[in-house]
């Protein structure tokens, strides 16, 4: 697969990278999890100082805010991966995150590669598929479901 002045030449992606594509072609959920899990360690900092990098990113890059938004109606907004396929049990939410596939670096940013506002290489989930993805943990997306905070619910004497 050729790819040109970094430049994704249509129909295809970059050798060894995570795409939609691909995603769409796993048959279940739990496959499509088991092919975006990344084995992230719970405390592992993003970023680390430079965090402030994809917080700008996230908020002001036009590119991105316009492919989150392609994203989001491609995938109906309804269901976590590939929201057209049929055994989807886990619809979103509250909140839809766009996922990048293939986690982006400081500098990505810097260099602004376009692979990171490419929708083939994003995807809308939930949050609770968004850190099962990042821990690697099928557990956080079959666990019961979060209970609703409410004032005082971490201080006991205040009940």
């Amino acid at each position: 697969m050729t790819r040109k002045k970094n430049i994704l030449v249509e129909d295809e992606v970059e050798e060894g990278k995570r795409c939609y594509s691909e995603l769409c072609k796993c048959k279940s959920y739990l496959e499509r999890f088991r092919y975006l899990k990344l084995d992230g360690e719970v405390g592992i900092e993003t970023f680390g100082f430079e965090r402030y990098l994809n917080q700008v990113f996230y908020k002001r890059c036009d590119e991105y805010k316009e492919a989150r938004e392609q994203v989001i109606i491609r995938d109906t907004g309804l269901a976590d991966y590939c929201g057209d396929m049929g055994d989807i049990t886990h619809p979103i939410a509250g909140k839809i995150i766009v996922h990048h596939m293939n986690p982006i670096t400081e500098q990505d940013i810097l260099d602004r590669n376009p692979d990171i506002w490419n929708p083939e290489y994003l995807v809308a989930v939930s949050l609770r598929t968004h850190n099962a993805i990042h821990y690697g943990n099928e557990s956080y997306i079959f666990d019961k479901e979060f209970a609703e905070r409410r004032p005082n619910d971490t201080c006991p004497w205040k009940h």
